[in-house]
């Protein structure tokens, strides 16, 4: 009786540490998305602030490797950082990401972008969802979904010297299909690191990050699919 009831403790000491990591990732995620789509429509409503980034390709790729140096530095030394400086950095990078993006309004309509946000939600909660609830291990879809990765990373760079269409439909499929087992396998990484006794606001942080990171390019690569083009 005594091991049965260590064992139901244990476990439900197990979910509940999960539940809270799982919780709190979602709510840095959630910040810095409303963050991204905040300063993108503040951009937007700006001409002047609109102009300076889209018609100053020096200001344009600053902004880019900002934000790339920004991820490199969450990403590689968050455990020497200190929880302000984690959240300073997400939210710094959540902000220079709501600039960049700002330009897809400029290509796409509103209401395009509206529901490709919307599908790309639906597609990223049910992915995301089955990674947590799933009691298979995924580590194996690792290997092959960074691979692919890869290749798609790759393929890419080729293209900004090909310019083939065709390539870059194939490309941006490909793509749909990692970034969708990505949001599984990195919601289920998170998981597995509250089983291992990951806890605080330095593991939610970065996991907001990955998670983050997955929707984001989700969403860019659909609406290449769904995105309707200003005339």
């Amino acid at each position: 009786m005594n091991n049965n009831y260590e064992v139901t403790q244990t476990r439900s000491a197990l979910v509940v540490r999960q539940n809270s990591l799982v919780r709190q990732v979602y709510g840095w995620m959630g910040l810095g998305l409303a963050l991204t789509a905040l300063m993108a429509m503040v951009t937007v409503s700006s001409p002047d602030l609109l102009r300076a980034i889209v018609g100053n390709r020096l200001m344009f790729y600053g902004l880019v490797i900002g934000e790339l140096a920004l991820v490199f530095i969450l990403s590689g030394a968050v455990n020497r950082l200190s929880n302000t400086a984690a959240t300073l950095l997400f939210l710094g990078y959540s902000t220079l990401n709501g600039l960049t993006l700002s330009v897809i309004f400029l290509v796409y309509t509103a209401d395009s972008i509206a529901s490709t946000f919307g599908v790309t939600a639906a597609m990223f909660g049910a992915m995301s969802l089955y990674g947590y609830l799933t009691r298979r291990d995924l580590t194996s879809w690792g290997s092959f979904l960074f691979m692919g990765l890869i290749g798609v990373v790759i393929a890419s760079v080729v293209n900004l010297f090909l310019h083939s269409s065709s390539v870059s439909w194939v490309v941006s499929g490909l793509g749909v299909i990692v970034f969708t087992g990505l949001t599984a396998y990195d919601t289920w990484k998170i998981k597995e690191l509250a089983a291992a006794g990951g806890e605080g606001r330095k593991p939610a942080i970065l996991g907001a990050l990955t998670l983050y990171l997955d929707f984001i390019n989700l969403f860019l690569l659909l609406l290449r699919f769904m995105g309707g083009r200003r005339d």
